[in-house]
């Protein structure tokens, strides 16, 4: 009977198995599984020894007579899910030596991703010391009938996925209550590294071949829309990958292998870098924002000799090339290739797409481990770095995302977000296109009054911000524009708590805060609706590890370094990549940190940031925050930053610069005091300026304020 159903789902959905050898392990064990469908029983029990048992729901089984057929039999384990005694029978069944499937969710998962576990599960494995095997069922959130908002298929690709035998880690020292939430955010941890780890395994290789995959199994879904009101389908994305690259290729020097891309957000951008990627170049992606000198500075590290650009943007830009094509830059033009495409061609191109087999467009044509993008640091404290992202960086930036975050299909993204910021393009782009939801590109967040508006006509339900981006939303937005707000993102910098206040009374929405640099692909840390705590960056993502380095004079936290398959290749920077390349895979972040007892990470500045006053180290950035949320009678339009300069007597004194011509000493002696910071955090001075420098991504730019004060 196992044989033939084995069969049969090989059959129907292609299922397969990997490391099903495990499945002999002596008990006490327990087989926990994600749990997306009806068919997860079926997939795991055709595998199984006759002693396994499942854990089924008593009430469950009273539905209906088929129910009972099927859940209450010799190879089930019935219990009262109200009953306090149920996780007992269940802990004397593995004292005995039994073998128990759990699905540690207790219910069918909504999302297709993993849900919250029950801390039931946590108490089993303390209890009884059972050994534990986790299973993944890759595919299985695709099958028909299963309760998630994701796209079905009557005959989806299955496969399932085991562990190796684990033994949870000893936990003997703490309470019971202790015990069973450090157990059970283990368990979710393991499943959750175990669902990257296969994605990254099956899963095409290149950033291309991801989309590509994706298109090929949603092809007339939306997936991007720009402010022209220009939709493009997966099928449109692909058709029109395939046209552009053929024309970029007659137009490319085939000697260059990095091609510059100066774009804003919009549908030609995520098309001409697909069409890059197919003719097997990498886009270089300038910052217009920092100005001529700094992208030509750029431009120049790359290596660019061409850069793909459009003239309509030039000019609304207000961009002047006159000092790139000086340095012997050549400049090709959106509006003279699409001016060469005709309409057999597009044909030809979109036929291809119901036949993916006939299509030129090459998934693989790079490794996995080549150069898929060149960034850009922000270059808020030094010269900016050119930083060299693999495909694999990226996917793995991606994947690791998905695992810890339940986006799914039916979810809408908005991302006003610069593309040419590394948090903007991977998270806000390339990731939405790997999963296959929709996205709404908008060329510029400064548009506070324009873009809570749109957010409410397109019902959005993802959007993405800066701590400065979100305050100016939440000054002009009306309380309905946010209605349909499911996840609210804040990263480049430290998000305020007058931010989070506002956003929260004001629209009822909580922001995620998250860690990470472009080096990171960027994402390093992020807060979760599942695991989340306010003043944190959240807990690292799958497969990063991290040391902390003591640092002579600053007596809490350590030096942050990290280590994962989302950092970078290395720097295009000779200097800076030779300090890199010995570190051993090791990312130096700058920034001093420390982790809480439950593995939350808090920033607590930069190494740059830091005063040397009196022979104590002080935060620039500790100064900053307890500023900026102590004054809510100047409104949301406050801003403030905090300098060093040289001081005789103390080393080093604090500066306040701020836009608030009223803001005094006694404001602020108060406002560090309520904060509990010593008098060393007081500035000796206050400089009031009429606007703080920002940069494109909504960061102060420390290097000009420096300069301006």
């Amino acid at each position: 009977m196992k044989t033939a159903l084995r069969w049969l789902l090989r059959l129907c959905f292609g299922a397969r198995t990997f490391n099903a050898e495990v499945l002999k392990a002596k008990g006490p064990v327990m087989l926990l599984a994600n749990h997306t469908s009806w068919f997860d029983w079926l997939l795991l029990g055709v595998f199984l020894d006759d002693d396994w048992r499942f854990v089924t729901s008593r009430t469950a089984a009273e539905v209906s007579p088929i129910h009972k057929f099927i859940m209450v039999n010799r190879y089930t384990f019935p219990v009262d899910m109200d009953s306090p005694y149920a996780v007992k029978r269940m802990a004397e069944f593995l004292q005995t030596g039994g073998r128990l499937v759990l699905f540690p969710e207790g219910r069918l998962s909504r999302t297709g991703s993993l849900m919250k576990l029950f801390d039931g599960t946590g108490f089993l494995l303390f209890k009884t010391k059972a050994k534990v095997i986790t299973a993944y069922l890759r595919g299985a959130q695709r099958l028909p009938f299963s309760p998630n908002r994701n796209r079905k298929k009557i005959f989806a690709r299955v496969s399932v996925h085991f562990s190796d035998l684990l033994t949870p880690p000893n936990v003997e020292a703490a309470s019971t209550t202790q015990a069973r939430l450090n157990l059970t955010r283990w368990l979710r941890d393991t499943m959750t590294r175990q669902q990257f780890d296969v994605e990254m395994e099956c899963s095409p290789k290149t950033v291309i071949g991801s989309i590509l995959d994706t298109a090929q199994e949603s092809p007339d879904v939306v997936a991007l829309e720009d402010p022209s009101h220009a939709k493009l389908t997966y099928r449109r994305l692909t058709a029109g990958t395939q046209v552009m690259a053929r024309e970029l290729n007659r137009r490319i020097d085939p000697s260059g292998q990095r091609i510059g891309v100066l774009l804003p957000n919009a549908n030609a951008m995520p098309l001409t870098m697909m069409a890059l990627w197919a003719v097997g170049k990498t886009p270089a992606v300038l910052n217009y924002s920092t100005g001529m000198t700094t992208m030509l500075a750029c431009a120049e590290i790359a290596g660019l000799k061409q850069i793909i650009t459009s003239r309509a943007f030039l000019e609304r830009a207000h961009l002047n090339l006159e000092p790139m094509i000086a340095a012997g830059i050549e400049f090709v033009y959106l509006e003279d290739v699409r001016a060469k495409i005709d309409s057999l061609e597009r044909f030809i191109a979109l036929l291809n797409t119901y036949f993916p087999w006939l299509s030129p467009l090459q998934r693989e044509r790079a490794g996995e481990n080549e150069s898929a993008v060149i960034l850009f640091t922000s270059g808020s404290e030094g010269p900016p770095k050119a930083v060299d992202l693999s495909h694999r960086n990226l996917l793995s930036n991606i994947r690791q995302m998905l695992a810890v975050i339940d986006i799914d299909e039916t979810d809408r993204l908005f991302n006003a977000l610069p593309l040419f910021h590394s948090f903007g393009l991977t998270i806000g782009l390339l990731l939405p296109l790997v999963r296959g939801a929709y996205t709404f590109l908008y060329p510029s967040p400064l548009h506070y009054r324009v873009i809570p508006t749109l957010f409410y006509e397109l019902d959005c339900t993802v959007f993405f911000g800066t701590n400065t981006f979100l305050n100016g939303y939440a000054r002009k937005a009306h309380a309905f524009d946010f209605r349909t707000l499911r996840y609210l993102f804040a990263g480049a910098e430290k998000l305020q708590e007058a931010t989070a206040n506002v956003w929260a009374r004001k629209f009822g929405a909580q922001i995620l805060e998250g860690y990470g640099a472009t080096e990171c692909s960027p994402c390093v840390s992020a807060n979760t609706l599942l695991a989340s705590r306010f003043g944190s960056a959240g807990r690292l993502l799958p497969s990063i590890e991290y040391r902390l380095e003591p640092v002579e004079g600053v007596t809490e936290g350590g030096r942050l370094w990290v280590k994962g398959p989302n950092i970078m290749r290395g720097y295009l920077n000779p200097d800076a990549d030779a300090k890199f390349k010995a570190l051993g895979g090791w990312y130096d972040t700058g920034d001093i940190a420390k982790f809480d007892d439950d593995g939350f990470l808090f920033i607590l500045g930069r190494l740059k940031r830091f005063a040397k006053i009196s022979g104590e180290m002080v935060s620039l950035t500790a100064a900053e925050e307890a500023l900026a949320s102590a004054f809510p009678q100047f409104g949301l339009r406050f801003q403030v930053a905090v300098l060093a300069r040289h001081d005789e007597d103390r080393g080093e004194a604090l500066i306040a610069v701020t836009n608030e011509p009223k803001l005094t000493m006694e404001d602020i002696r108060a406002a560090i005091k309520t904060k509990g910071l010593s008098n060393l955090y007081v500035p000796r001075e206050i400089k009031v300026v009429h606007e703080i420098p920002k940069l494109g991504t909504g960061k102060i730019n420390h290097r000009e304020l420096q300069k301006l004060i």
